[in-house]
């Protein structure tokens, strides 16, 4: 259901239902959801990566769940299994990066575009079908897709269902890298290390007046990034990170 593996900080957690191109039902999702959990309050984690299992990164939603009349209806699977993910990706103190390894369809488009740095094998594909189903796009996606591509570009993407490849995914700023597909798990790894290595607490205070910017005016935004520039100026890594350049060698950050 979810593969997991943590290894030189680095948290991997694979969408493993390949026989249903990673589709989400009610088990996966909550067990994504402990996962981000635990590494939010775990100190050996720096990086978190998503990437699925086979041919898909994930294709959304398991339909078949969403119409059995012993399941969970739509709203409680949006409200409980997607929203939570999607709030804990973003507030996530560490660097979430999407590897998105083949066709990201729907909610698993969606989940994709939350994470904090969206790499593609050149064979991936992104989707917003919900419209091919008489859905509207949830996940996130009508927040955030307008602001990676503007406002015409997502309306027609949302409503026409088109498929984006991963180089024109690149090409209009949906993502941020597309990776050969005989060496995507290298450069994913390396990707990944290097996040795993940089200040993490630093990296932290970014993503949050990030994630405040969308919100704020220039006048709050200037005033978060004092506040959030002094915090990052009483790290540990930032006083190593002095320290190493003044002695011309490479930092060796704790993500303190």
């Amino acid at each position: 259901m979810l593969q997991h593996h943590l290894s030189n900080g680095v948290l991997t957690l694979i969408f493993d239902r390949p026989d249903k191109f990673n589709s989400f039902n009610r088990e996966l999702a909550l067990t994504v959801q402990d996962r981000l959990s635990e590494a939010a309050s775990n100190p050996e984690v720096r990086c978190v990566v998503l990437t699925g299992n086979g041919k898909a990164f994930c294709a959304g939603q398991d339909l078949g769940e969403a119409v059995d009349p012993n399941g969970p209806e739509l709203r409680a699977i949006v409200r409980d299994h997607y929203n939570p993910i999607i709030q804990a990706i973003r507030d996530l103190p560490k660097p979430v990066i999407a590897a998105v390894n083949g066709v990201a369809a729907g909610a698993g488009a969606n989940i994709a575009l939350a994470c904090d740095i969206v790499v593609a094998s050149e064979h991936a594909s992104f989707i917003q079908a919900f419209s091919k189903i008489g859905l509207i796009p949830d996940s996130g996606g009508t927040w955030t897709l307008a602001r990676l591509v503007g406002f015409q570009r997502a309306s027609a993407l949302m409503m026409t269902g088109d498929k984006v490849s991963a180089a024109e995914a690149q090409s209009i700023g949906m993502i941020y890298k597309v990776f050969a597909a005989d060496s995507f798990g290298e450069q994913v790894t390396a990707l990944a290390k290097q996040m795993a290595q940089m200040p993490t607490k630093g990296l932290a205070l970014t993503k949050a007046a990030l994630n405040a910017s969308w919100t704020n005016d220039i006048r709050d935004q200037l005033s978060l990034e004092e506040t959030l520039q002094t915090e990052a100026g009483q790290t540990y890594d930032f006083n190593e990170g002095v320290k190493a350049f003044l002695e011309k060698r490479a930092p060796k950050f704790k993500g303190q």
